[in-house]
């Protein structure tokens, strides 16, 4: 008998799943409408890269960003992966470093459910 085969969600679906849930959850949590995605990871053309990047687009910069401050944090940026695999580039070390240093709470979550328990560890701070 072969076991069946468990495909691991990949980040854009597991980030999917993470806005599934903050949709529902702004019942509960108004302030969860102050959290975004930063679209920097997408593919594309050489000429549309170099525009963004006179835009202001930066490499490394967080996937996710909640505008909530706290007592302690001035936000929360989280840097999404998958459950198993992804690896932190050295640019996006730099930003989680930076970020940390000047106040804001940077954190990585592999998956969806880290980031759901993060996010709530973090709105009652």
């Amino acid at each position: 008998m072969t076991k069946p085969i468990r495909r691991i969600p990949t980040e854009a679906q597991e980030q999917r799943a993470l806005f599934e849930w903050i949709n529902f959850e702004k019942k509960v949590h108004p302030e969860l409408g102050l959290c975004f995605h930063i679209p920097n990871e997408a593919k594309r053309s050489y000429a549309l890269a170099l525009e963004l990047q006179r835009e202001g687009m930066r490499a490394g910069v967080p996937d996710i960003f909640l505008a909530v401050p706290t007592k302690t944090y001035h936000g929360l940026f989280i840097e999404m992966k998958r459950r198993k695999g992804g690896r932190l580039s050295d640019a996006q070390r730099g930003w989680i470093s930076a970020l940390n240093r000047v106040g804001y709470l940077a954190v990585v979550c592999k998956g969806w459910t880290e980031a759901r328990d993060t996010i709530l560890d973090y709105l009652r701070t």
